[in-house]
Formats: structure tokens, sequence, C-alpha cells
């Protein structure tokens, strides 16, 4: 037997895996039932109510009471949550009364009145929970005027009816993406917001893969989850099956006392944005929690972990704080860094998550906090060296050292061990540890949990950095080699372009020689920016050898390239960076950038928010921002300093963060730091420090990405060598009319510009100038292709978020104006439809364009007129049949899909209907009883139409009536009885009652549920 691949199989399979994970099932009709056929409500209430009865008492004077059904209905009225402050915001309130409860005041027994809590999941006793699970749970969307008047996610999870987490399943062919796109369109203010803000976890996936988040998540943010054993795990609840990525992750996320443990400690809101633990997270606080349970000596063990940069590690730290809290009574937090921009930065995040540190301003202040109970505190690592005179020996304080690379060694470590003794260190760093440091580390307890730069690129938690060097070893002063500078730049370009440059580049021939380097820098860092930034709303750093150059950096890209929005950000004491030039230059710089400012903090606030989400283009920093600053829309780091070790790969996961449209993070480096890359990382002096397995995947050389195009190009090739003429463009359309080739060339297509995109905007020669002519002109050609293949095939092949950045990409590189941008579909009844197939230019290619337009008419009202549609389907069928059998030509062809085109359209009648039957509807039912009920008369035919349509009629007016279980039984009956009268009045029998009943509910539905 061929396995089944659809979604209706693996919906079923995820229904039967949820039910042996000790879910309750709930079909479709019942889900509406519990709702009181109400498609606005989206919370069981009838469990709700005997569930909160069930978990909640009070207590007063030693007895346990109920409480009363008036405040358990009081309780649930809180959770209505208004949008009005946006979905957001409704969410993190129902979550707080979801973790919280709700406060109540009862009448007691002696006649006073007490306020107590009453609890919606009770998470102390995970079995007193009642789990369900439903499936097409339909709700009406917001907006009724639009054309889609409901939503139906696949699959809902509640827990004592409570909607809390909701799937999407596609199949196997086809993408996860679509359903988080999905998920995403749900979220719309349009569409089901009501239902969204008692989420906690979304999930799309099929048997290939699955990715999760939570309301409101970015789509490039859903993530994947890895742990080890579920397999085993899952092999006690299927046998009869091979386990799936689905299987697992549901497994890893849905089983009870795991969804009640994200919804208690791993799902939290940072500035008012939720946010999801991922797997590395968990399993990091988790290792943690298991380590520090036990005191040894009167004290805990901690250690190490090492989770890369842009995985999510001050929001670990957070996660990991609230449970310590919670855990261990009267417990205290110190959050350790080292820099006092990095202390702000760690405050704000704890801060937007809901808890407030205090800072300690020097050690008196740190242990005089402690001691009066303060339990979340921040400070720096020097403030240990400077109070000696008491000690605190308590085993409840955990001390979360930031950076702890930076900080571990040394007479301030040991300083803060000698005040707090018996406290629990617990070191968190972003960067491997050098082979040097990690001996030292044991200091902490040794490592704890890892999650490397490696796994973090395959995991899609960040991105691939890919790395670039330019102007490295070549001089750059003479003129010879300015001029091989310009062509350099400038190769790529148009002639128009290459002018305007040259216009430019004059104006640097005459610079001293002194500033003529940095100048010259600036230019390439302008024209790239242009070309390979700018247009996919993105932005860069640049980091400066010294204080001096950051400031005459701004100062060029203000004086030649106004255009481009920069700001230097230095430090404005003196030797905590490299001066390199004149000090009272720098600090008058300085003092003027800090005019408009309260403070150095407010100055630095004002840059990130610009630069996250207004018009600042390019940040210029020496050290400031290269740590703790993070800034998904920085896609590329200009480098023209020398850094190594941990300040290296620190710099550089400035771009690795996710940000929609971006591919990769690019470093350009000007100062030859890995030259080109040919070596193992540790190979390099920067990076030496280091054992290489620990930096694998820090970087990529550009080159491997830009042999990528000519794979791209040769897979985009293939897809048309049985096109029959090589120099015809016809025979290429006619290769797209199999959509799945259709769908081939759109993916691959894109792919091949979007590695066009590097090749263009590099100075690494990889392709010829030949290959590159070749490249331009089958990009042209093959955007061309396109346009006439959504023309032709009346099917969208746009490319989405990303086609406004190709289009400028190409409109730069290869001149593309005169194809335009892709076109909206039109429809087969504008007026403008005919127009579009007058633009074909041969017989066969207009009546593609016509057939293709009535099959996607015939797929969307099918319903409406089985009878009617199917004929039109068979009748096109036949038509493109003899046409391939040469037993019609090309004209012939033409003309009778044309005429099948005026009667979908109704410009022509396909018969005359008799004159009761006016209507839509009555059409619909009659042509449908004419071909089931043929031995019956037309007369009673019509009288037959008439009824259901009558019946269809009274019905409709009942709110959801096609959805409720009990008037669709009605329908059946009333259908039925007809019949059986006709039967009794013919004396015959009809063998295909069931048959006739679906098609005339699918036909009612249709036309009096739309």
């Amino acid at each position: 037997m061929t396995p089944d691949t659809s979604e209706n199989a693996l919906q079923n399979q995820t229904i039967e895996l949820f039910v042996k994970m000790g879910y309750k099932f709930i079909s479709r009709s019942e889900n509406l039932t519990f709702r009181n056929n109400d498609k606005n409500e989206v919370i069981f209430k009838e469990i709700l109510v005997k569930k909160l009865s069930e978990i909640n008492s009070y207590e007063y004077k030693d007895k346990f009471y109920k409480f009363s059904p008036k405040n358990i209905q009081k309780a649930i009225n809180d959770l209505n949550i208004s949008l009005n402050e946006g979905l957001n915001i409704a969410n993190k309130k129902i979550t707080n009364l979801l973790l919280y409860g709700t406060s109540q005041i009862e009448n007691l027994a002696d006649g006073s009145k007490k306020s107590f809590d009453i609890n919606f999941i009770d998470f102390k006793n995970p079995e007193n929970n009642d789990f369900y699970i439903t499936e097409e749970f339909e709700i009406l969307n917001a907006n009724q005027h639009q054309k889609k008047k409901t939503s139906r996610p696949d699959l809902v999870a509640f827990i004592n009816g409570i909607p809390i987490m909701v799937i999407e399943l596609k199949s196997s062919l086809k993408s996860v993406d679509n359903g988080v796109r999905q998920i995403l369109n749900e979220q719309n203010k349009d569409n089901i917001q009501n239902f969204y803000k008692f989420i906690q976890i979304a999930m799309a996936g099929n048997s290939n893969e699955a990715k999760y988040a939570t309301t409101q998540t970015q789509r490039e943010k859903y993530a994947i989850w890895k742990e080890d054993g579920l397999k085993d795990e899952l092999r006690k609840l299927i046998d009869d099956r091979e386990i799936s990525v689905l299987d697992e992750s549901i497994f890893a996320l849905a089983r009870k006392e795991r969804i009640l443990e994200f919804i208690e400690n791993f799902i939290i809101f940072d500035a008012n944005v939720k946010k999801i633990c991922r797997y590395q997270q968990y399993f990091g606080i988790k290792n943690t929690l298991k380590r520090v349970k036990n005191l040894e000596n009167g004290k805990r063990k901690g250690g190490l972990i090492w989770h890369t940069q842009g995985s999510g590690k001050s929001l670990t730290m957070v996660m990991l704080s609230k449970i310590l809290i919670k855990t261990y009574k009267n417990s205290k937090i110190i959050l350790v860094t080292d820099r006092t921009d990095l202390e702000e930065q760690l405050k704000d995040t704890f801060f937007n998550t809901g808890i407030k540190p205090l800072k300690a301003t020097s050690g008196a202040d740190l242990i005089s906090k402690l001691k009066s109970g303060a339990s979340v505190i921040t400070t720096l690592i020097n403030k240990f060296n400077k109070y000696e005179k008491d000690i605190l020996t308590d085993s409840n304080i955990f001390v979360l050292v930031d950076e702890a690379h930076r900080t571990q060694g040394g007479d301030l470590h040991d300083s803060m061990k000698s005040y707090l003794p018996n406290a629990c260190f617990i070191g968190f760093t972003g960067t491997p540890l050098l082979k040097r440091e990690k001996s030292s580390f044991l200091k902490f307890g040794g490592e704890i949990h890892r999650y490397t730069i490696d796994d973090a690129v395959k995991d899609g938690v960040v991105v691939p950095l890919l790395y670039e060097s330019r102007f490295a070893k070549q001089g750059i002063l003479d003129e010879n080699s300015l001029n091989r500078k310009f062509d350099m730049i400038s190769r790529n370009l148009s002639d128009d372009e290459k002018d305007l440059l040259a216009k430019e580049w004059a104006k640097f021939q005459k610079i001293a020689s002194s500033e003529q380097r940095l100048e010259i820098i600036a230019f390439d860092i302008y024209e790239h920016f242009k070309s390979a930034v700018k247009p996919f709303g993105t932005k860069a750093m640049l980091v400066a050898n010294s204080r001096y150059e950051a400031i005459k950096y701004h100062q060029i890209f203000e004086k030649h390239f106004n255009d481009l929005k920069t700001i230097f950000v230095i430090s404005g004491n003196d030797g905590e960076e490299n001066d390199g030039g004149d000090k009272k230059f720098i600090t008058d710089k300085y003092k003027k950038l800090l005019l408009n400012f309260s403070s150095e903090i407010d100055f630095l606030n004002r840059v990130k928010s610009d630069f996250i989400s207004g018009d600042l283009d390019l940040i210029i920093v020496v050290n400031k921002l290269l740590t703790g600053f993070d800034a998904p829309p920085a896609s590329v780091l200009y480098i023209d300093r020398p850094l190594k070790e941990h300040n290296l790969l620190q710099a550089i996961a400035r771009v690795n963060r996710l940000y929609k449209g971006k591919e990769y993070g690019l470093i350009v480096d000007y100062r030859g730091l890995l030259e080109e890359l040919s070596s193992s990382l540790s190979a390099y002096e920067c990076l030496s420090g280091f054992d290489e397995i620990d930096i694998i995947g820090a970087v990529i050389d550009i080159k491997k990405e830009l042999v990528k195009t000519k794979t791209f190009y040769t897979h985009l090739n293939e897809i048309f060598e049985e096109a029959k003429h090589k120099n015809d463009l016809e025979s290429y359309v006619l290769v797209l009319a199999d959509s799945e080739k259709r769908a081939k060339f759109k993916n691959n297509l894109l792919k091949f510009i979007k590695s066009f995109k590097l090749v263009m905007t590099t100075q690494k020669k990889v392709f010829s100038d030949d290959e590159i002519k070749e490249f331009k002109e089958k990009i042209k050609f093959y955007l061309n292709l396109r346009e006439i293949a959504q023309i032709r095939y009346h099917e969208k092949l746009d490319f989405k978020e990303y086609e406004k950045q190709m289009r400028e990409l190409l409109d730069r590189y290869i001149g593309v104006g005169e194809i335009g941008p892709l076109g909206e579909l039109v429809d087969i009844f504008d007026i403008k439809f005919d127009d579009e197939v007058k633009k074909a230019k041969n017989l066969n290619a207009k009546a593609q364009i016509i057939s293709s337009a009535i099959a996607a008419v015939i797929s969307e009202k099918l319903n409406s007129n089985p009878a009617f549609y199917n004929d039109i389907s068979n009748r096109l069928n036949e038509i493109i049949k003899e046409y391939e059998e040469k037993r019609i030509n090309e004209e012939e062809k033409l003309n009778q899909i044309i005429n099948l085109k005026e009667l979908i359209t109704g410009k022509k009648e396909i018969k005359i209907y008799p004159q009761n039957i006016k209507t839509d509807s009555l059409k619909g039912f009659y042509d449908n009883l004419l071909e089931a009920l043929y031995q019956v008369s037309d007369e009673a035919t019509q009288k037959i139409a008439i009824k259901i349509d009558e019946i269809y009629n009274a019905f409709s007016k009942y709110p959801e009536w096609q959805n409720n279980s009990d008037i669709e039984n009605e329908i059946d009956i009333a259908l039925q009885g007809i019949l059986w009268d006709l039967e009794d009045e013919m004396g015959i029998k009809f063998e295909n009652l069931d048959e006739i009943s679906k098609t005339m509910r699918k036909i009612g539905i249709y036309h009096y549920a739309n």
C-alpha cells in the first residue's frame, strides 16, 4: 500500500500522538459545541468553569472552602483582555494571569470579606490539569468585510479549556515556512488576534521539519528543537511507523510536564516582545540547576556556560535568575561585568523582562545591598577590590559573571571569592576559550554547557559570516596603485556609473598622503554600502584604529558622501582607547558630539535606537559597541584595526544576527587579519590562541560562496534541457507548463540572483568578464521569461519580500529597466484580461493564457456548481487532448477555448434555464440534480431545487449554521425527506442519496455561508 503523505494523514498522526501523551481529543464539530456554536469564542468555558472549581480552594481559620460560582465566573471574565493596546500587551496580561492567577473577594462564614487567589493552571500538580487537542478550530476573523471570513488553525492544544498551543501542518512537499507565514498572517489585526492573545507556543511542521516560536515572533526567528534521547522515549508511544522530526518537536515541547514548564519558566517578555527559550538555553539552564542543586561543604558548584554570540546569552541569564530566585529562598543574584556600558546593557535587559536590578556603586554599597535583602544587583568586577572589611557566607548567593573570559583570572576574581566564600559562581562567555584560559576556568567549576559558533550557524540561530580581505597588502598611495583600486571598485559598473565615479575619484588624487589611505577606504566603503547594503535595508559598522581615525572617517563621509548618515562612537576617557592623534582635537570633537545629550549613556541609547530603527546608516567605533550590542540590521562590518582573539570574534559577531532578508553577515577587512583564508582559522596569528575545533564556522571565505553562483546557474539551465529550440523563447515557456518546474525555476532564479549580488559587490575576481556578461544576459532573459510564464500559466511567480531588493540590485548592475517590475495577475473577469491575451505572440500562447485562467476559476468555484464546472473542466481537457493528438489545429484550439471563456464569464449561456431557476444557487442545485436524478422529469427537478434552496436559505439565518452539527443533521433529514417522498411518488429507488446530500451541502455552503 502506498503511504499517505497528505496533510490530513499527518494531522491524524499528530492527533494520535497527542492522545498517547495524555491529551483528550475534541473533534471539529465538538469544538464548536463546546463554544455554544459561537465562532467568536475561543475558550471552552464549560470545561474551564469545572476545572477552576476543582483545582482552587481557599483556607480560612484552618478550614478549606470552595470558591463561589460567581467568583469563578469573575475569574473567567478577567481573561477577556481587550486588544486596544495591541496583541503583545493583551498576550502579556493573559500570560501573567495564567502564571499568577487572579484575586477575588469571598464573603466568609463569619460575615467578613477577604481576597483569595484563583489559579487557572495548577503548576505544582500537573496531573490536576486537563489537556485537550482539537482540529480545524474555526474562528471568525475580526474584519468581516474581507473575502475570507474565518481562520482555521489545524491543531490547537488546550489546558483547562484555555488555548495554549497552535500547530499548522503542511505536507512533506510544501515548505514549513508556508505554515509559519500562515500563523503570522492569522495574527494580523484583521484576523484572529482574539485567539492568539492566549497562545504561548506556535509551531509549523511537516514530517521532515518543524519550527516553533511564540506570538508575534518574526518568521526568521522560528527555531528548531534538538534533544538527545527523544526517539527512544517516543518509541514507547509510536511503534507502527517511523518517528518524524515533527513527532520529536511535539513530544519535546507539548508533553504535559514540559509544556507547563515552558509556560512557567521559559517564556519571557523582553520590552513587551514575547520570546521563547531555544533548546541550547533550556539545556544550559537545566544543566546549571542540576549542578547547583546540592551543597558541598556549604557551597554550590558553579561552572561556565559558553553560548556563542547571538544565541541569546543575556536572556539565558534572565531566565536562570528567575528560576534561582523562585527555587532558593532569600537567594541573591549578583550580575558582574567589567565595563560600565556592558553593565548598563545587562541591567536594561533584566529591566525589560520585569526584573529591576539595583546598581552597586561601590564595594561597600554592594555588601550593604546584599545585607538589605536586594534580590538582583549589578556591579563591576573592580568593585570587589574596593572593600575589604566584610564578607558574606550565604550559600544562596549566585554570582553570574558576564564575558567571563575577561574576568576569570587574577586578583579581582580571587577578591570576589574572598568576599563571598560560599557563593556559587556561574560564568558566561560568548566566545570560545583560548587554550591558555581553559585550565584557569576550573575556578568556575568547569564547563556546564556549550553551544558553538558552528552549532548556531547550522541551526539558523545566527547567519553565517563571509570574509573578504580588501586593500590589505597592496600599497595604495602611489598613482598606479590608486588607478588599480579605481578599476577594482568600478569594474562591474555600467559606463555611466563609471563616469560618475571617476569624477569623485579625481578629488582624492590631490589629498596629502597622510590622509589618503582613510579617504580611499572611505570611498570604497561608500561604494560598497551603496550597492551591497543600502538596497537591502540593512546597516553597517566600521572599526577604526583609533579615536582620532574614527573622527576623521566621520568627517570624510560628511564632506564627500553626505547621503550616507554616519556617527562616531568613542570613549571619553583617555587611555581606554588608542588616541592615534591630537588629544585636544579628540576632546573637542567628543564634547561637541555630546552637547545635545544629557549624558554619554543618553547619547549611546540614541545611537542604538537610530541605528536599529532609524535612519543612521553607519556607526564608526574603536572599542565601544563591539561587545553586547545586539543590532540585527547590521549586515557588514568594515575592519580597519588590528583585532585578535576574543576581540576579533566579538567584533565580527555584531553582524551575525537574524534579520529579514539577511542571508549572511559580511566582514570586509582592510588590515589583512585573515588574508585569503587559505588555512585553518587557528593558523592565523589573530586566532592562533584558540583550538581549531572551537572556532569552526566562525567565518567563511567569500570565494566559497562566490563559486556557488556557477552551481545555481547550472541548476537553472538544467531545468530547460528539454527545450526543443535553445534560441526560441517559446520553447522555454512551454517547459514551464509543468507546475513543479515553475516552482523549481522560481527558487533557482532567486538563488542565482542573490548569489550574483555577491559577485557584483566583491573585489574578488572569481569569474571572467565574459562569464559575468553571460550571467547578466541570462538574468535578463530569465526575468523576461518569468513575466511571460506568470501571465501564461496564471500563477504568481514573484520573489515575495525579496522582489524590491532584487529590482534595485538588477537596475544597478544589469539595467533591466526595460523589463519593468513584475505585474499582478489579471483576473479572467477583468476587462484588462483580453489585453493581456493580445500581447501573446502566437495562437497557442493565447490559448494557454486563457486555459490557465479558466483552470484557476474552476478550482475556485467548483463547489458553487460541480456539474457545470466539471463539464467545463472536461471540455477544456478534451480540447487540449485533441490538439496534442493533432485532431485540431492552433486556431481551432484557440476558438474553442475562447468559447469556454465566454461560458465561464457568463457572456454566453451554456443553456437556457427554466423561468423558475434564476439565481446562481438555484442553478447550482438544479444542474446537479439533473445529473443525479436523471430518471426524474425536468419539472419535478425544478421543484426539488427550489425546495432545497428554501431549506438552505432558511437555515442560513442562524449564526455559524454551516458548522453546527445539529443543523447539518436537520438539513440532511429535510433533504432525504424530499427524496424519499419522490421515491414513493415515482416508485423508484435512488442508490446515491448520501452523495446527493453531500453535493447539495457543498453548493449550499458555497452560496449561503460565503
